[in-house]
């Protein structure tokens, strides 16, 4: 049930010069932007230092794995201090704590087990500034410029990850790794002067007038996500990902059934990302609210549909065409984001997508984990099929629940709104 606590959704559609007219929006996303190019630099440099220091792939793969540990372990617990403490406070201070713990990588004496630990902490501070600025975003944008603002993110972060493995990689081999970890610290000082543009706000939990502990915020915003039948099935459309994020984990033995060139490794991690912002420039901006809710369901069947197409053993460019497709299927999240934020009561928004956040790579994670592992039997065509066949019955079942939950949602659009206070006022002007 979509109650008075709720936002209510929009049937009105926005432009993305209308999102970018709003000063704290673009602060927002300047400092996103910032954090994700630093993320980049810092994978590509990390990889190559230790690399090079160990000589050990078993080494270098442990390092990469603790970036996705810490948000698994605990993402759940820390999202809560966005809803304990003023987010943009919040996001600031998980800045100049990652900028320190950068800065310190990059002095050369640090021993390899101190190096897992800085990282570790690094990516773990990103749980609470990645719950901070999604639960603060719905403040800044209102209705539709809220999806078209995640649509902007969504696509921002999909062409760093474009262009930043590449990019980054030619910086490294430029100014060298240490030299590259001092940017990415610079990034997170320049993120955090950024962040000190928005307006202040209140802590939610002093608004609504208590203080819960870290703890029980969190038992709270878990009895909050699945104990409600609408965000139960939200979240599980959005740990849907699992399955279709699969065959980039494993886009390397993928390439190799074709040649052993890393373009072809290039080309097919870049498929689905491409895919990913065609679908989500589209949704967004040629499909009215109310019907993006209503295509959930069979788009998320198109996010994972075209997998099962690699039991066929299609040519490169009709895998690429397959993946890409995927990627266009994938831009149902926006619509399950929407419906979420509208969902969800502002006091406990940081906790809920901290707990959407974490089961997204905890699945991705354990996914390409059980991909990798089968793929060493199988070959990886057959079990980038297998999660087009897992991931369209999950999708399926996940549908016919959504048909019967989204009715609030949608009706709720076609209501007119309450008259603001601004109008009420005018209106009794105009009276006396």
């Amino acid at each position: 049930m979509i109650s008075g606590r709720h936002r209510r959704p929009t049937e009105e559609q926005a432009t993305y010069r209308e999102v970018f007219a709003v000063r704290e929006f673009r602060s927002l996303w300047l400092a996103q932007a910032l954090s994700y190019i630093g993320d980049q630099l810092a994978q590509v440099a990390l990889a190559v230092l230790v690399f090079h220091r160990t000589g050990s792939a078993l080494l270098t793969a442990v390092t990469y794995a603790l970036t996705y540990l810490p948000p698994i372990l605990g993402g759940p617990v820390l999202s809560g201090l966005a809803d304990l403490f003023p987010r943009r406070r919040v996001m600031i201070v998980s800045d100049v704590l990652r900028a320190v713990l950068v800065a310190l990588m990059a002095f050369e004496a640090m021993p390899f087990a101190v190096l897992c630990v800085l990282v570790f902490f690094t990516v773990l501070l990103g749980a609470p500034f990645t719950a901070a600025r999604a639960a603060l975003l719905p403040d800044v944008l209102d209705g539709d410029k809220y999806v078209a603002g995640s649509a902007i993110n969504n696509i921002t972060h999909q062409a760093t990850q474009m262009m930043g493995f590449l990019a980054g990689g030619a910086l490294v081999a430029v100014v060298g790794t240490y030299q590259a970890l001092g940017i990415d610290a610079a990034t997170f000082g320049l993120s955090a002067v950024i962040l000190m543009g928005l307006r202040k706000r209140p802590a939610p939990a002093e608004s609504a007038g208590e203080m819960m502990s870290l703890w029980r915020n969190t038992r709270a915003g878990a009895r909050l996500v699945f104990g409600d039948p609408l965000l139960r099935s939200l979240v599980c459309f959005a740990w849907l990902c699992t399955f279709y994020v699969l065959p980039e984990g494993i886009a390397a033995p993928y390439a190799a059934t074709f040649d052993n060139n890393p373009v072809t490794v290039g080309l097919l991690m870049s498929a689905m990302p491409t895919g990913m912002v065609i679908g989500a420039f589209v949704f967004s901006r040629f499909v009215q609210a109310s019907n993006r809710l209503r295509a959930m369901g069979w788009m998320s069947m198109l996010a994972c549909a075209p997998l099962i197409g690699a039991a066929l053993h299609p040519p490169l460019w009709g895998v690429v065409a397959l993946w890409a497709l995927s990627g266009i299927g994938s831009a149902y999240q926006l619509a399950a984001n929407a419906a979420f934020v509208a969902a969800v009561p502002p006091s406990g928004r940081g906790q809920a997508f901290g707990l959407a956040q974490s089961g997204i790579l905890a699945g991705q994670g354990l996914g390409i984990l059980v991909g990798g592992a089968a793929a060493q039997v199988l070959g990886p065509e057959p079990v980038v099929a297998l999660a087009g066949v897992t991931g369209l019955s999950v999708a399926a079942m996940l549908s016919m629940t959504w048909t019967q939950v989204r009715g609030d949602i949608i009706a709720a659009m076609h209501e007119p709104a309450p008259p603001s206070k601004s109008e009420i006022t005018g209106s009794s002007a105009a009276a006396c």
